[in-house]
């Protein structure tokens, strides 16, 4: 019922949950004064002794008892609100923290949609066993001891049998958990593949909707939201059957203490205040026990939450490395080098190349050779590959990550930007960037004129910036690029994609340019891009099977030159048509 590894996690709320059980202990404490002091008064009038001091004592212990009861419920309610602010910080900054250390490869281990549900539903529901159901748990245990120390002294037979059937809640408690455990642990993976599902189709709509397919999407969502439904309803009943039977143990408990109490009485063994005290009392013995049943469910499901929490923390991390880059230009080298997502396709079957500093190299071929693949090796973003690669005579799998994102900087063709203004996106760049220097990047790329129309860099761009179409988007990534000066190398993944041919031409304008200074590595599916490069791979199935410059391999009269004249040609029959 206490998940040791995850209090030892967040061990600065522990003195939360402490101070929150002292304060329900005050107000039991409290109560049990009360009670004692109306059973005195009602002996009294059993008997017709009453005085108006023992009246006035009452009225006293009462006014003092709702008091120090309001007191301890508020102080112990922001007790268990600093515990649960604690535990959602704590958690939040773990999960995050492990992101940024499984770096830019983490989508290979687990899915967003995943981290964001565990990072929101799963880290609410551990607020919940931090802030309610922990503290429960050990007033559970200290409350039945403190009126088992009280009435003992008043009736020990009827306080025994109180404080036998006290276990009787935790034994069905631990009868549930084992049930519970494997159906909430069901629960969770079907709620995460809901949540995949449907992050999934929200941002493919648009297709769906071209393709007349969102029916078909919308049915297969339905059949997953009935599986949900499903085992939501098994846990609503096994909740509600667990409930029952606490309940029938809970008072079953008390009326055989009260039963108890009352043959003591009939006996002439305790007092009227005695008998009285022990029926009053009687289902407090329980009541802590019954409410942390309530609370169990909750944190059952947390911790089944908190499984799945664990298993993103538990993620293997790649290896910290501590070597850094040189400053200056870089010389770029691929050796042999093999990778695969998965084991059985290999992607890159033993790539060389080389990437002199200065120097402005081009990737073409087919869709699905592996030029984005190897992007993504320079990047860090696809790790494990066999073969060697060299980077400024240092190996790439020796160089700490944090430095290598200094030196690199990838824009593809689906670069995104945040929502904000159009200088927060470009200071995530470079923080301390001037007024000037965004603006002069921004006219490099033929977007100032544009801006300025609007509201200069405090244009407001909406969630992933829907409101400035894709050639201006692009323009604004590469804009964003060009601010960090300080990188050597720069890969263009299809950055003049998908864009009118206007935007295309100012985008290999601004690339072109940025060559003069700094190393490229240019990937492109338009063979017409890449005619000044300093040297052109053409890829096929995961090999390189031509290189050289443009004239170099259009004399080889290979596969380089006939998708090139196959796109002039489609382009000029365009022309011709218009």
């Amino acid at each position: 019922m206490i998940k040791t590894r995850l209090v030892g996690m967040l061990s600065h709320a522990k003195k939360y949950i402490v101070f929150t059980v002292l304060w329900q202990w005050a107000a039991l404490l409290s109560q049990i004064a009360a009670v004692f002091s109306i059973a005195d008064l009602l002996e009294r009038v059993v008997y017709h002794t009453v005085t108006e001091q023992a009246i006035v004592r009452v009225v006293t212990v009462l006014v003092l008892t709702v008091f120090i009861r309001f007191l301890c419920e508020k102080m112990g309610a922001r007790s268990s609100y600093l515990a649960c602010v604690d535990v959602k910080r704590v958690l939040r900054e773990k999960i995050y923290e492990k992101m940024l250390k499984l770096g830019a490869s983490y989508s290979d281990s687990v899915s967003s949609s995943e981290v964001v549900q565990v990072s929101t539903e799963g880290v609410e529901q551990l607020e919940t066993y931090f802030g309610k159901y922990l503290p429960q748990l050990f007033y559970s245990l200290l409350a039945p001891l403190t009126l088992f120390a009280v009435l003992s002294a008043v009736s020990l037979k009827a306080s025994m049998i109180l404080l036998i059937c006290v276990p009787l809640i935790p034994v069905s408690i631990v009868a549930v958990q084992k049930i519970a455990k494997k159906l909430l642990n069901k629960y969770w993976s079907i709620y995460t593949g809901l949540g995949d599902s449907f992050l999934e189709n929200l941002q493919g709509l648009t297709t769906l909707k071209i393709y007349q397919a969102d029916g078909l999407k919308a049915e297969e969502m339905d059949v997953e939201s009935q599986n949900f439904r499903k085992i939501t309803m098994k846990v609503l009943t096994m909740q509600l059957n667990s409930t029952s039977v606490m309940d029938i143990v809970a008072y079953g408990g008390a009326a055989l203490g009260m039963a108890a109490a009352v043959s003591e009485f009939l006996k002439e063994n305790i007092s009227v205040a005695g008998a009285l005290c022990v029926i009053l009392l009687a289902s407090e013995f329980f009541l802590p026990l019954r409410l942390l049943g309530s609370f169990f469910h909750i944190a059952m499901n947390g911790m089944a939450a908190s499984d799945k929490i664990f298993k993103i923390l538990d993620l293997p991390e790649p290896q910290v490395q501590q070597k850094t880059l040189p400053d200056g230009g870089l010389d770029v080298s691929f050796r042999e080098v093999h990778f695969s997502y998965e084991e059985d396709r290999e992607i890159l079957k033993g790539i060389s190349l080389d990437l002199p500093s200065g120097s402005f190299v081009s990737l073409v071929g087919e869709s699905g050779c592996g030029k984005s693949t190897i992007a993504g090796i320079l990047c860090a973003k696809n790790r494990g590959f066999a073969g060697e690669i060299m980077m400024g005579g240092v190996s790439l799998s020796e160089v700490n990550e944090s430095d290598l994102k200094k030196h690199i900087v990838l824009v593809r063709h689906n670069s995104y930007l945040f929502k904000g203004t159009v200088e927060e996106n470009l200071k995530m760049a470079k923080p301390d960037a001037t007024r000037e220097e965004m603006e002069a990047v921004l006219k490099k790329v033929n977007l100032f004129g544009f801006l300025r129309a609007q509201e200069g860099l405090q244009t407001k761009l909406m969630e992933k910036a829907s409101n400035l179409s894709g050639g201006q988007c692009q323009r604004l990534a590469i804009a964003r690029a060009l601010l960090r000066t300080e990188s050597a190398i720069y890969i263009f993944d299809e950055a003049a994609s998908n864009i009118d041919m206007e935007s295309e031409a100012l985008i290999m304008e601004v690339i072109h340019e940025l060559a003069k200074t700094k190393t490229v590595l240019l990937i492109s599916h338009r063979l017409a891009n890449v005619v000044n490069s300093d040297q052109i791979y053409f890829m096929k199935d995961g090999k390189i099977t031509e290189k050289g410059k443009h004239e170099e391999l259009m004399q080889k009269k290979g596969a380089y030159r006939q998708l090139y004249d196959s796109q002039m040609a489609l382009e000029n029959y365009g022309k011709e048509s218009a």
